[in-house]
């Protein structure tokens, strides 16, 4: 598990903690106490606020408590792949 403010360039899947706003592709304000799925895998843009994606999108990136989002987040792995791989990352921005 790795823990950062902002996704890196080289990830595909992250959890992250839900910023209250992003603008122009930037998290904005503070954060909430909600975590997403962000899967660039499915399509998915990190620089997108969630009113902005598609509702099948919205499906996967939540809204999650942090422990209902880990369990989200590695089942969602899974129907990629076998697990987690280097393209993965868990995010807490507090």
């Amino acid at each position: 598990m790795t823990a950062h403010d902002q996704p890196r360039d080289h990830w595909t899947v992250v959890l992250r903690r839900q910023p209250a706003h992003v603008i122009d592709g930037q998290a904005q304000g503070p954060y909430t106490d909600a975590f997403e799925i962000i899967c660039c895998d499915c399509g998915d843009d990190p620089g997108l606020d969630y009113r902005e994606i598609s509702p099948r999108l919205q499906l996967v990136r939540g809204p999650y408590p942090i422990a209902v989002g880990i369990d989200a987040f590695l089942t969602h792995l899974s129907l990629h792949d076998d697990g987690p791989h280097p393209g993965t990352a868990l995010s807490y921005a507090g």
